[in-house]
This record gives C-alpha cells, sequence and structure tokens, in this order.
C-alpha cells in the first residue's frame, strides 16, 4: 500500500492545541527518534491517536525514513512526489518542507488523517473507521454509504489498520490469552536439543534446524498462525503484556536498545516460571533459558487477527 497524502494548508501554527492523549505507546513500539513526534502529533484530532498514526507508519515504511516504493513513494510516511509538492506541510517550522524528514512527514501524515476526519464527520459509524475508509477509498464513498463501503479492499484496511493499532498501544488491561500458545509451546518442546542454524526455518535441508525466530514463526505456523520471519517484526503480533502477566505462549524480546523495537535481535517462546524455549546462537541447542536479563525487552502476547495485519515485508 501507499500512503498517498493530500494535506490542505491552513493558517496559523499547526502545532496550537495538540494534546498529549490518554492513549499511551507501547514500551519501545516506536523507534525513540520518532516516539515524541508520534506521541504528538497523533494526538492532533480525536479520529486520531498516537497508536493508530505508529501503525500507519509502520505498515507504510517500518519507520525508515530513507524507505522509498516502486512506485516512488518517499520516506517514513511513503509519499508520492507530486503529491508531497503539492500538499507537504514544515511540520518543524524550520522553513522548509522536506519528504525525507520525519519532522514534516509524520505531521503532514496526521494532518491528512484528520483533514479526512472532517470530510466524513457526518457519516454515520465510527469516525476513525470512517476516516480509514476514506483514506483507502475516498470521502465521498463514505458519505455516499452511510460509513464504510462495501469495498472488501476499504473493509480489510481498516480492520487491518485498526488491529495493528493494537500492538502499539500500551494495554490498559490484562491481554486475553492466545488460544494456539498451547499448540506454540509443544511444538517448540519438541524440538529442545535441536542444533541452532542462522536463518534456519526447519526445512528438511537445513536438518530441521532453526534460529530464534524461525523456531518462533515455526511454532505458530503449526497452530495456523502467520508470523513474519524475523524478530523485530514479530514483536507487532499482538498487544504487549507486562512481565507481571507474562503467559506461557507469549514471544520474549531482547535488545541492546530498549527504546526501540526495530532494534530487537533474539525472541524466545515463554513457558512459564521466568523460562523460556529459544534457539539461541551459534554452537548451542534450542533450550530452556531465564527471560530475566538486563537485554529482556518485553513480551507479545500473538492474536491471530494481529499476525494477519502486519505487512509482508517493511
Amino acid at each position: 500500500m501507499v500512503l498517498v497524502i493530500g494535506v490542505y494548508m491552513v493558517a496559523g501554527n499547526l502545532a496550537n492545541g495538540v494534546g498529549q492523549g490518554a492513549r499511551g505507546l507501547a514500551k519501545g513500539a516506536v523507534p525513540a527518534a520518532y516516539q515524541a513526534l508520534v506521541q504528538k502529533w497523533g494526538n492532533l484530532c480525536t479520529a486520531i491517536n498516537p497508536a493508530l498514526l505508529a501503525a500507519q507508519l509502520y505498515q507504510e515504511s517500518g519507520f525508515n525514513p530513507d524507505a522509498k516504493s516502486p512506485a516512488a513513494a518517499q520516506g517514513i510516511a511513503q509519499f508520492i512526489p507530486g503529491t508531497w509538492a503539492t500538499h507537504g506541510i514544515d511540520g518543524d517550522g524550520d522553513g522548509d518542507r522536506d519528504v525525507w524528514d520525519p519532522n514534516d512527514a509524520i505531521p503532514s501524515a496526521a494532518k491528512y488523517d484528520c483533514t479526512l476526519a472532517k470530510y466524513v464527520k457526518d457519516a454515520p459509524g465510527d469516525p476513525t473507521h470512517n476516516m480509514l475508509a476514506a483514506y483507502n477509498a475516498g470521502a465521498y464513498a463514505v458519505i455516499k454509504y452511510g460509513g464504510v463501503p462495501p469495498y472488501k479492499e476499504t473493509q480489510n484496511y481498516v480492520k487491518t489498520i485498526t488491529t495493528l493499532e493494537e500492538s502499539f498501544a500500551a494495554p490498559v488491561t490484562r491481554v486475553d490469552p492466545s488460544k494456539q500458545a498451547a499448540g506454540a509451546i509443544y511444538y517448540a518442546q519438541k524440538k529442545l536439543g535441536t542444533l541452532y542454524l542462522w536463518g534456519g526455518n526447519g526445512t528438511a535441508d537445513q536438518g530441521g534446524r532453526f534460529d530464534c525466530s524461525g523456531l518462533t514463526k515455526a511454532s505458530y505456523e503449526s497452530v495456523g498462525i502467520t508470523l513474519p520471519r524475523v524478530a523485530n517484526d514479530q514483536y507487532n503480533a499482538g498487544p504487549h503484556p507486562s512481565r507481571d502477566e507474562l503467559l506461557p505462549g507469549d514471544l520474549v524480546f531482547f535488545s541492546d536498545d530498549l527504546t526501540n523495537s526495530r532494534a530487537i535481535r533474539h525472541v524466545g517462546i515463554y513457558v512459564g516460571g521466568g523460562y523460556m524455549i529459544n534457539a539461541p546462537r551459534a554452537g548451542a541447542v534450542i533450550r530452556f533459558d531465564p527471560i530475566d536479563t538486563p537485554d529482556y525487552f518485553g513480551a507479545t502476547r500473538v492474536t491471530e487477527d494481529g499476525a494477519k495485519a502486519l505487512p509482508t515485508s517493511v
């Protein structure tokens, strides 16, 4: 998907009235360099929130400010050059509008969301869903059909972004356990003692060997849930329970940068009692290891919808 953003210029300082909002971002879900921007501009209007804005940016570029698409979309928010030339805004007030600068691109993305929300404010239904539908299908379609139009692509888009939003939001209540967790653990237990292989997916030509994220991917695939291949994307496969809320089957993550989920370098499957099953490193075998180490980053409770919402590549 290409984020095609059109922003109508308004008078005055766009930062005026930007609140802090009540919905916080999950620990490290947004890279530290962009967290303040997403928190601030994600509260520009009531139809959006920081987690929703984060979900859009992740879906489009994986928070990569240098991202380029085959359709010539550019930057962290994936603007098409012609659209940026007409509608990009000077988000940081430094006198220029730079598509490659997240300080301009992130505010522009938020402003466009709010502009769409204003266009469809009188349509019945959830204002955020209507805004996302307008983003995908156009405001006229939302007005015509009195809400999210009956287009499969648009309905899927709304569901994808609102589901992915949950992986960027700090949970406010206890996260429900995954129904597939026990099956994933059962699969991983059968692999105990298997020698680690960098890039291993457990295929026959690899001798049934795994690396860390290959093991977690295969474990959840055994119960019908397809996860991304790498650990830092697997972090976004569902909401994030706190350490004292962990349940068997949760994915647990480790990083040398505890402020940035994109820097996650290791993942395991929690089994209870402070231990996980993981494929730790070259020369080691799949085994039980404690999770309470200085590089413990956080956890994800995998959900089927959450996994389906993830982009195939970012």
